[in-house]
């Protein structure tokens, strides 16, 4: 458990870099890690709210098994608070949502049985299911399993150097290369996301996704950050995903219009290899 213990019952989560600080019951921005009786628990070790075999390329990885299909587990809570997740119902809000007992065992056990090639978490934030996530991703490796990441790379360097030996590719969100679009809308920064690309980049292989949103994040100008920042720092072999947005949760602007997309597409080939459109 990665946290710091303090003074008059207080402790500090280390996991992801929005460090919460947390008083006696009190639960992070998460949802799911709470402060009891001075030391910090887990609650949705074991728990899933969602699980299915789906194709690889839904995740979306399309350089990595490609025409397979994966196992997929999801629990709940996130440590983003992104106002048009379409998976809110298990991401945010009060979390009520009913759950599913599960045992890294079984988990593998399972996968063997629907013959998938592996285990993908995915669905909602998979490193705050961070513990799960690694006694799982562990025991599947010694099966022969490979184990996938779908996340938002907000997650702290040791817990991420920690894991990282068990995971075998990543699917990483960069949603926007502002700092302040993160800070406004998601309520977390971009530098931890970019690091966590970078970093499981040269452990893993490695896919980014990009949601455009019209009016927020959908300038030539941010095309072309993410388009350089991918060549320059993962390699210009690494596979991007323009995905479409879709009114969700909080958010009403109409969808991302094809057009966009396109735009968006003939940008990033000016320097990567692989782009490919998503949500069309």
């Amino acid at each position: 458990m990665h946290c710091e213990i303090l003074e008059a019952g207080k402790v500090r989560c280390l996991l992801c870099p929005n460090f919460c600080l947390l008083k006696k019951d009190e639960i992070g921005r998460c949802g799911v890690r709470q402060n009891q009786n001075g030391r910090l628990y887990s609650l949705i070790y074991g728990e899933t709210t969602s699980i299915a075999l789906d194709p690889i390329e839904k995740k979306p990885l399309y350089h990595f098994y490609p025409g397979n299909f994966i196992l997929s587990l999801g629990t709940k809570g996130c440590n983003l608070k992104c106002p048009w997740c379409q998976n809110w119902s298990i991401s945010q809000g009060d979390l009520s949502c009913p759950t599913e007992k599960i045992t890294p065992k079984e988990a593998v056990a399972r996968a063997r049985k629907l013959k998938s090639f592996g285990i993908a978490y995915t669905y909602n934030e998979p490193f705050i299911w961070y513990e799960f996530v690694y006694d799982t991703a562990r025991l599947a490796q010694k099966e022969g399993l490979k184990n996938v990441l779908v996340t938002n790379g907000y997650v702290n360097q040791k817990p991420l150097e920690e894991i990282i030996g068990f995971i075998d590719a990543m699917n990483i969100d960069v949603k926007s290369m502002e700092e302040s679009f993160y800070q406004k809308y998601c309520q977390g920064k971009l530098l931890p996301v970019l690091r966590t690309a970078e970093f499981s980049a040269k452990k893993c292989h490695v896919e980014i996704t990009n949601l455009i949103i019209p009016t927020l994040n959908d300038r030539q100008e941010n095309f072309q950050k993410l388009a350089d920042w991918i060549a320059q720092k993962l390699g210009k072999d690494t596979p991007l995903h323009f995905s479409r947005y879709f009114p969700a949760y909080k958010t009403d602007i109409p969808p991302t219009p094809i057009e966009t997309l396109k735009r968006a597409e003939a940008i990033a080939k000016e320097k990567l290899r692989y782009v490919y459109l998503g949500n069309v």
